[in-house]
Formats: structure tokens, C-alpha cells, sequence
């Protein structure tokens, strides 16, 4: 194992420990003030029983979405660090740090490039202080997810400006989906120090940073998702990329912007 993924298993037990309660108060209130974490829509940090009870909580206040049936809402509470158009094979990670789609996506994906070449990208960066679960963009089929294991690089604005190739070499889930029009879309979950585990609701057999090199792929025939449904939850900050194939959607022009779980992000060519 990377020492990415060493360090990140050493923390993902802290995190996942259950202290006595007022020890857990202590370490629950110094997170949320020392980020800066605005819990107006989750209940009171006191309740959450380990750190990473609090960093997966959910909203207690439901989001309100507003979008029309042919527009994407963004999957997550984030930062854009990179949008635009897939050139060829090529997408950003961040301005002038490119990287392989066909790598990201595996051969698992090879009957699909020729789609997403000239398709459109975008990247949710999700800081420890954001709400860490994320959702359906839209109403979708499944058709398959791949686990593809790996490094757990920090997947900051630092790193992304210094580390080759950051999304591929990190672990990754990436979900292959068809939207109403009846167009390709993938969302790939990439990994990040400290705890590195994704967990998908659909799919319990997905088990992130543990000692595996093997790719682990899962097809489906009947999983049709809802938009704004949720899909599961990263057990800290981390990132979410996603691929359009070519002329499916119009994004919106969010480069460096802050979003929301639930706000347009792209519109149905």
C-alpha cells in the first residue's frame, strides 16, 4: 500500500472511534470551529457520535430544487476548480495540469471514448468543511460502476497544481450512466487523504482504501435513480469529476465558483 492510503487508514480509525460523550463534544466543536462549518442544516454537532458521524451527516433541512426536468443540478456542495471542454482524449484536473480520460476511465469503458471525446467536464471539489454526500445530477439508468483502486493523494488546489495526473493515480469509483435523452454521462468519486472511503448506498459491496490492487467492476439492468436522490457519501473531502458525451449538454460557466448540492450546473442540448 501508498503511504497515502497508510496514513489515511490511521485516521479513518480515530475518526470512526466513539469517544465518551463530552471528549466527543470537545472534539466535535473544535472541527466545526476550526473549519468554520455552517451546521444550519444539520443538527447540533454535540449529537454527531464520532468525527466521521459528523462528517457524513445528513441535512436536516431538505434543499429545495428548483431546476426544470432538462437541466443538471450539481451533485454535491463544492468548489468548481476546473470546467469546460474535453479535448480529444484530454480534460483539466486544473489549468495547466491535463490528464488521460481513457486512463481515469479504464479499458473498462473502452466502447464509450469515442463518445466523450470532444464532450464537455466538470470538477466538485469538496473541502473537509463541505457537506460530504453526494446525489443524482438527474434522473438516470446505471448501467455499471468500477472500483479501480489506488493512491489517496490530497486532491487540494495544492496538489492538483503539482501532482501529474492526480485523478488517475488516486482510487476512484466511476458510475456509467444514461440520462432521459438517452445520452452518456459518467461520475468518477476519486479518493483523497485521510480516511479515502466512498460509500454507495446502491451497493454495499464497494470497500474503498483497503489492501486491493483488483479492479472491481458491477453491471446493472434495472437501477434507475431519481435526481437529487442520494448516492452515497465520502468519509471526508474529496472530489467528484464528471464526463458528458459530445453535444449533450450545455455547462454553465462556474470555473472557481462555489456550488451547491441542488443549483443548474448544465442544461439538455
Amino acid at each position: 500500500m501508498h503511504i497515502t492510503n497508510i496514513i489515511s487508514q490511521c485516521f479513518g480509525k480515530f475518526a470512526k472511534t466513539q469517544f465518551p460523550p463530552f471528549i466527543q463534544r470537545v472534539i466535535n466543536a473544535g472541527y466545526v470551529k476550526f473549519l468554520g462549518l455552517n451546521m444550519s442544516e444539520f443538527k447540533n454537532a454535540r449529537y454527531y457520535k464520532s468525527l466521521n458521524d459528523l462528517f457524513t451527516r445528513k441535512l436536516e433541512i431538505n434543499r429545495e430544487i428548483v431546476s426544470a426536468d432538462n437541466e443538471f443540478i450539481s451533485p454535491t456542495d463544492s468548489f468548481i476548480t476546473e470546467c469546460g471542454q474535453i479535448k480529444e482524449d484530454t480534460a483539466l484536473q486544473i489549468k495547466g495540469m491535463e490528464y488521460s480520460v481513457e486512463e481515469l476511465l479504464t479499458f473498462y469503458c473502452t466502447d464509450n471514448f469515442s463518445k466523450v471525446k470532444e464532450g464537455s467536464f466538470m470538477n466538485f471539489y469538496l473541502s473537509p468543511k463541505d457537506y460530504h454526500r453526494y446525489h443524482s445530477p438527474c434522473d438516470f439508468q446505471l448501467k455499471k460502476l468500477i472500483h479501480v483502486p489506488g493512491k489517496l493523494y490530497p486532491v487540494n488546489l495544492k496538489y492538483l497544481n503539482k501532482e501529474l495526473d492526480l485523478f488517475v493515480q488516486n482510487e476512484r469509483v466511476i458510475l456509467e450512466c444514461i440520462d432521459t435523452n438517452g445520452k452518456l454521462f459518467y461520475m468518477v468519486f476519486v479518493g483523497a487523504l485521510n480516511v479515502g472511503q466512498m460509500v454507495f448506498e446502491f451497493e454495499p459491496k464497494v470497500e474503498t482504501n483497503i489492501d486491493t490492487a483488483e479492479i472491481k467492476v458491477y453491471e446493472y439492468e434495472n437501477i434507475k435513480i431519481d435526481k437529487a436522490d442520494c448516492l452515497g457519501y465520502f468519509k471526508m473531502g474529496s472530489t467528484v469529476v464528471m464526463l458528458w458525451e459530445e453535444d449533450a449538454v450545455e455547462i454553465e460557466s462556474l470555473l472557481n465558483e462555489d456550488v451547491r448540492f441542488g443549483q443548474k450546473i448544465a442544461t439538455f442540448k
